[in-house]
């Protein structure tokens, strides 16, 4: 395994109390990333899926622990780490192509004029928006409005993509349209991803490797799955597949039980945050075929 590109170390974050004390979000939060990996990050609401994104772009401090990103620790936001947020985020008044422009140009000041716009023309023809270029935010539908985001973010080339649920509100169609173009994109340039979803057939799409974490508050890290699913998935047919079901009955059952009885069920037992159990699901017959 290569050495991580991000690595997550003892991240906690805590709220003091109104009339005295804390609230632990959640603690001793360790992982880390590899380079080209795409990671998903589920939980229920609370567990502090959004403040770990956060952390990890820069925009929120932990209250203990730390983000080390290609060797050095983050201390505030930088254009090695691009957010894509729910919603688009575009400047209304500047066009598809001015929006990606304005985020290449500040990572390549000494670029010429034409050179950011060849740059942002390729990147808008790469979420299939040629011809749409000159079109303001107001003109684009919502699903042509997330892809101008999502340009916008790869066409920085940062070291690793964030993404906090960006296609949560899209109508189904549009959203598994996206959903395909983000992979197709991600693993053809090896791009570092983490996101955050409440989706589980998303996160079965998407990912290599998907964290699940407790409820909170003093949420932490139950385990990490491997996705079993074959790499040429696709969201028409990987429900086909014999892997489908036993990760998705996996993910599901954590989601509506284990991640509340967590703190129950590991009761007396050890447990290392830095070493959570891995876990494949695949059919029980594959299993007692080993």
């Amino acid at each position: 395994m290569t050495k991580p590109l991000i690595s997550v170390e003892a991240l906690a974050k805590r709220y003091p109390k109104r009339g005295g004390g804390e609230t632990t979000v959640f603690e001793d939060i360790w992982l880390p990333i590899h380079p080209g990996e795409f990671v998903c990050l589920i939980g229920h609401s609370g567990c502090g899926k959004t403040t770990i994104l956060n952390v990890l772009a820069g925009l929120d401090r932990p209250t203990d622990g730390a983000v080390i990103v290609d060797g050095r620790e983050i201390s505030g936001p930088s254009l090695d780490r691009a957010v894509i947020f729910q919603g688009h985020s575009l400047l209304p008044w500047m066009t598809a192509l001015e929006n990606v422009a304005f985020a290449v140009s500040s990572r390549h000041p000494e670029w010429s004029r034409e050179k950011v716009r060849e740059h942002c023309r390729f990147y808008l023809n790469l979420v299939h928006l040629s011809g749409a270029e000159d079109k303001k935010p107001s003109e684009l539908s919502g699903g042509m409005k997330q892809r101008v985001g999502i340009a916008r973010a790869l066409a920085i080339e940062p070291k690793m993509l964030l993404m906090d649920e960006p296609f949560s509100a899209l109508d189904a169609l549009t959203r598994g349209s996206l959903q395909d173009e983000v992979r197709r994109i991600c693993t053809e340039t090896r791009q570092t991803v983490f996101m955050i979803t409440h989706d589980i057939d998303e996160a079965m799409l998407l990912a290599d490797r998907i964290v699940l974490m407790t409820n909170g508050p003093q949420a932490k890290i139950a385990e990490v799955v491997e996705n079993t699913l074959p790499p040429d998935r696709r969201p028409a047919t990987m429900h086909k597949h014999p892997n489908y079901y036993p990760l998705r009955n996996h993910l599901l059952d954590f989601l509506v039980t284990r991640s509340k009885t967590f703190a129950q069920d590991i009761a007396g037992k050890p447990y290392d945050p830095r070493k959570v159990p891995v876990v494949r699901p695949v059919p029980a017959e594959a299993l007692a075929a080993v």
